[in-house]
Order: structure tokens, then C-alpha cells, then sequence
């Protein structure tokens, strides 16, 4: 358990090294021993262990201290799931994007029925960056119809919201997913669900990070990016 007023108490390393390795990991497709290579041509001895154990504190941080800070989503949503392959087994990545492109949640989850699609829309509707939607675009999938009904029956969503099942209006949620499945590809899958989940959050939010969803931070101002990990992680620029 990380402390929150003190995320690098007791690290070995410098903050700055740490946050490098981190980021680098969660924004591109490098796996752990890659990036000690790396550190190794700048002279710097970590382990890919200890690169591991560095994600797997810092990754669900990451995304929990962004999310404040992200600019408003609107209310036309793409939702998809795609495939995770965890300790040789299948699960399911559920993902939700606006009409632009802009992340608005996700989840890991082991089965693809109408209560993960449930659970997923609640864990969506909850982010501070979502609004109510007027449209929800989707795949065939049987299960979301009874979940957009049984969340309409509770008055979770208005009568008004519209499950439309179009399937090329999801084409920019499709692009997406392969931006967040080219990282997963280099470590050929994960170990555990703990892992994934843990993983994914941080391979997520450096996504919505270069994407421009930061308020006052622009897409392609990377810079700017890098200043933002390091100031929400208390860390001088």
C-alpha cells in the first residue's frame, strides 16, 4: 500500500528514474527486460523485477490521481469489449469511448454477460469526466440490450438513452483497442488477474494522457505530459 503524501518512501532509486521506467513501460510496447537494458546503456542497474513491482504500485495510481484532472466527455458512447489473455485463459477488456475518441472507462472482467455489462456501465456513469449518455453505439452482443434495460428499469438511465447496434460507428473504439493491445502484446500476456487489472489501469491512463484528455495539456505536447506524471505524483519539474 502506497502512502499517499509520501508514494516513494522507502525506494531505492532515484524519483525521477522510477517515474521513467514506469511511463516508459506504460506508453510503449517494451517489455521489462527491454527497459533494463535501457537502463543499463545509461548506466543504471534495475532489475526487470523491480521495474515489474514498480508498475504493479504505480500504474493504479496513476490512473487514480489523473482522473481529476480530465476534460469532459460527451454523450454519444462507443462500447466494445476485446479479448485479454490471462494465465493461458481468455477474459474480457470492456471499453467505452465518446463520439471523439476520448476514454471514458474500462474494465476487467472474467465473464462477458449482461451483469458485467451492468457493472461496467455503473463504473462508467460514476466517472467525474462522464456525463449521462443520449446514444450508447454497441456490437450484437445479446447481453446489452438487458443490461440498458435493466439500468433504465432502476433509473440509472433515462427512457430517452438509445441503444444503437451500428456496427462500423465503432470503428474509433476498434482503433483504440489496438492502442492499448500493442502494450499488452510485448509481455505475452499476463500471469494473474491481479496483474492484468493492476497493468491495464496504468497502460489506460498514460492512453488517456497522450490522447490530449488532460485539462490544459494538448495531444502531441509531450513535454507537457511528462511535467503532468510527475506534478500528480508530487515530484519537482
Amino acid at each position: 500500500m502506497l502512502n499517499p503524501k509520501h508514494p516513494f518512501k522507502w525506494r531505492h532509486f532515484q524519483t525521477e528514474i522510477l517515474l521513467l521506467c514506469v511511463r516508459w513501460y506504460l506508453r510503449y510496447p517494451l517489455s521489462y527486460r527491454q527497459l533494463e537494458e535501457m537502463m543499463l546503456e545509461r548506466g543504471l542497474s534495475v532489475d526487470h523485477t523491480t521495474i515489474y513491482r514498480w508498475v504493479q504500485a504505480y500504474a493504479p495510481e496513476m490512473d487514480k490521481r489523473c482522473r481529476p484532472h480530465l476534460k469532459p466527455t460527451n454523450g454519444s458512447w462507443r462500447v466494445d469489449e476485446t479479448y485479454i489473455k490471462i494465465n493461458g485463459e481468455w477474459k474480457y477488456l470492456y471499453r467505452a469511448v465518446d463520439s471523439e475518441g476520448n476514454t471514458l472507462d474500462f474494465m476487467l472482467s472474467a465473464k462477458r454477460n449482461t451483469q458485467a455489462a451492468v457493472r461496467f456501465f455503473r463504473i462508467a456513469l460514476q466517472a467525474v469526466h462522464t456525463q449521462v449518455p443520449r446514444v450508447i453505439n454497441v456490437d450484437r452482443n445479446a447481453a446489452y440490450p438487458k443490461a440498458l434495460a435493466q439500468l433504465k428499469a432502476d433509473d440509472t438511465l433515462p427512457e430517452s438513452c438509445e441503444l444503437r447496434p451500428v456496427k462500423y460507428l465503432n470503428n474509433i473504439l476498434e482503433q483504440d483497442h489496438r492502442a492499448i493491445k500493442r502494450l499488452v502484446n510485448p509481455g505475452l500476456g499476463f500471469k494473474s488477474f491481479n496483474t492484468a487489472r493492476r497493468t491495464l489501469k496504468g497502460y489506460e491512463a498514460m492512453n488517456i494522457i497522450r490522447k490530449g484528455q488532460i485539462q490544459g495539456i494538448e495531444k502531441g505536447n509531450i513535454k507537457a505530459q511528462i511535467e503532468f506524471v510527475s506534478q500528480i505524483f508530487g515530484v519537482a519539474v
